[in-house]
């Protein structure tokens, strides 16, 4: 492995070979000082839950067209006695997608309108959670949430504004220069638009629901992006930063999502952390693997006995559980290398998908 590649990974935690035979080659890109596997690695177009530094150039290709898609945890103001399982799924269900619900965009600017307050399809959700256990009582309560509220996590992105970013691009991979200052001017604003598309998004859920409360943003981290940070570019694919106080870890749907404290030194892994568990299979692979073991009905239920709503069913098996990497392995190797500590777990109780 070259000297400037590292993996953050465990014993029990499984890597494929083909993720990072990709990250060893970026490492011998140009300009590349350093670049981090993470526990969640996995092999795609370009490989997802990396990080690595460069100087004097970028690769905005390895970084994708959904600039800026991350996860942010919301609190609902509704309290968990006010939920009701069969009313909220008959609402939901009632919608295919969150385009079917209008957005009003307050920004004033010229934006794809369109896609504003949308999900998309892949691996994006919304999930509605409560609070499962707290472990770090003191980080805990810097978040201010109350412990029988409904939480909210959204994962969605810049949708098309990202994409005509992505496209004006014209093939070129590495930049630098003048083009480097250009694309990074269009990138910051493709970052402000998914912050803003993960608020809307999650005040249309609780507004569909019928609740007149609005959704406090309590952690916003992105995880596709370029951060210029001491004179280095530091490009995370599927992939957080460590260096802006709390981070949430979610799994699959069938799986608990983790709130981890980042440990004060994480020069490791670039000051990076995983951003959930991974893809294990192919989405090609799924169905024919999947498909004798669950019915219709029986797919939208977890085995924590949570919900899910999504209309596509070629999707609903893409992002099946099993499709995915165990996210304790993950949490383990982050945990095993000091790079953070758990404060809180959640609990699925529906996810939303379209």
């Amino acid at each position: 492995m070259n000297q400037n590649v590292s993996i953050i990974t465990s014993a029990k935690n499984w890597l494929e070979s083909a993720a990072v035979s990709q990250l060893e080659a970026i490492a011998k890109l140009d300009g590349v000082t350093r670049a981090v596997g993470l526990p969640d690695l996995h092999a795609g177009k370009t490989p997802v839950g990396m990080a690595f530094a460069t100087e004097g150039i970028i690769y905005p290709h390895l970084i994708g067209n959904d600039i800026g898609c991350g996860m942010a945890l919301f609190r609902t103001g509704v309290e968990l006695g006010k939920y009701n399982e069969k009313r909220w799924l008959s609402r939901l269900n009632y919608i295919r997608e969150l385009g079917d619900i209008d957005a009003v965009n307050p920004y004033g600017e010229e934006s794809p309108i369109r896609d504003l307050g949308t999900l998309g399809g892949g691996n994006h959700f919304a999930e509605f959670q409560k609070i499962e256990e707290i472990i770090d009582e003191e980080a805990f309560a810097e978040l201010g949430v109350p412990t029988k509220e409904i939480m909210l996590l959204v994962h969605t992105g810049s949708r098309g504004y990202g994409q005509q970013i992505f496209k004006a691009l014209n093939f070129e991979i590495g930049l630098s220069g003048e083009k480097l200052t250009h694309y990074m001017q269009n990138h910051d604003n493709a970052l402000k638009w998914a912050e803003r598309n993960r608020q809307i998004a999650a005040q249309k859920l609780i507004d569909w629901l019928g609740y007149s409360s609005q959704p406090e943003r309590l952690i916003d981290l992105f995880h596709n992006y370029i951060e210029e940070s001491g004179g280095m570019f530091i490009h995370r694919k599927g992939a957080v930063t460590a260096k802006q106080g709390l981070i949430v870890l979610p799994g699959s749907r069938g799986s608990l999502t983790y709130i981890l404290k980042p440990a004060e030194n994480t020069e490791l892994s670039l000051d990076s952390l995983s951003h959930g568990a991974g893809r294990k299979w192919a989405r090609s692979l799924c169905f024919s693997r999947i498909k004798n073991k669950y019915t219709r009905d029986s797919i939208r239920t977890t085995a924590l006995k949570s919900k899910v709503v999504c209309h596509d069913t070629n999707l609903l098996f893409q992002e099946a559980p099993e499709a995915y990497k165990n996210i304790k392995p993950v949490l383990d190797a982050l945990l095993e290398h000091g790079l953070a500590t758990v404060v809180a777990t959640l609990k699925p109780l529906i996810t939303f998908k379209g």
